[in-house]
């Protein structure tokens, strides 16, 4: 594990993102309330919740580290029947909130295809990726080409 005592603490944020794409019934589901698992965007933005504060717990040699903050949006995309997922995650500290933010997006699309599997097996989570990270030595990170909010897609 990196030692990052010598890192002056600084306010820190990052954005993820990914999809879950799948089939027209599974979608519809979702957008109706009809999956018999439940309201899955619920559960789904719990989950990664729980999963970006318990990050340390699951990649080795990641810091665990403080979060004073996490939002996830799920967004339906009927046009091109997939899930568009973004976690925001906030912390003050020594290292950044990357991973934290990836995991919940992750954590977030296996919960998605977890509630759903029973309509679509084939649905696919992709495209997870850091779309911005700031705070830090390193400063801002802004992947290029990447719009500020999921709903404007």
């Amino acid at each position: 594990m990196v030692d990052v005592g010598d890192k002056a603490e600084t306010v820190r944020e990052a954005v993820a993102r990914g999809e879950v794409g799948m089939n027209r019934a599974a979608l519809r589901a979702v957008t109706t309330g009809t999956a018999r698992k439940g309201d899955v965007l619920a559960v789904a933005q719990v989950a990664a919740i729980a999963a970006a504060k318990r990050t340390w717990e699951l990649v080795p040699l990641c810091h665990a580290i403080p979060l004073t903050g996490v939002s996830v949006d799920l967004v339906p995309d009927v046009r091109r029947s997939r899930i568009h997922i973004e976690a925001r995650v906030r912390t003050i500290g020594r290292t950044g909130a990357e991973m934290e933010a990836l995991v919940a997006v992750a954590a977030a699309g296996l919960t998605v295809y977890d509630m759903l599997k029973a309509v679509d097996r084939g649905m696919v989570i992709h495209r997870i990726r850091l779309v911005r990270k700031t705070g830090g030595k390193s400063g801002t990170y802004a992947r290029a080409g990447e719009r500020e909010t999921p709903s404007r897609r």
